[in-house]
């Protein structure tokens, strides 16, 4: 298991095994979001067996699988959402973690400076430096509106 601090609240994984549940609750998690597309891993892996995992060790769970394609705004606000009213530290996981990242910084974009949306990703272990355009034109967007 490698489990990663964005912020204080908010870490990201790549994917998570049904065994894991016990540890992420004994680390504070309070809730687990599946990022991860069923599609993409087999059924002992797939979001059933990790709720059900989840659910058994005292966690929350929730279920927005994210692609290039559904990488929406509508889906980044949810992610935000689901994260913000969660009432304790969240783990999302996707295959490496850096779709979780991702959204997380769509979702800062506007809300922090580039730069510490990157320095924090980057902390994280994921540099997503080729993000810094979009992460700008959303800032922009948002706060043009």
């Amino acid at each position: 298991m490698d489990i990663r601090q964005i912020t204080p609240n908010y870490f990201v994984a790549p994917q998570l095994d049904p065994a894991d549940m016990a540890d992420i609750a004994a680390a504070g998690i309070t809730t687990i979001i599946s990022n991860r597309p069923d599609e993409e891993v087999p059924p002992p892996f797939q979001a059933d067996a990790i709720e059900v995992a989840a659910r058994a060790a005292g966690l929350g769970f929730v279920r927005l699988p994210l692609t290039h394609q559904t990488m929406t705004p509508p889906n980044v606000a949810a992610q935000m959402e689901h994260a913000a009213t969660a009432g304790g530290p969240v783990l999302a996981y996707c295959a490496s973690g850096t779709r979780s990242t991702v959204v997380w910084c769509f979702g800062q974009a506007g809300e922090m400076a580039t730069d510490d949306i990157l320095n924090a990703a980057r902390a994280g272990g994921y540099d997503l430096e080729n993000l810094r355009p979009t992460l700008e034109a959303i800032a922009q967007a948002k706060n043009s509106a």
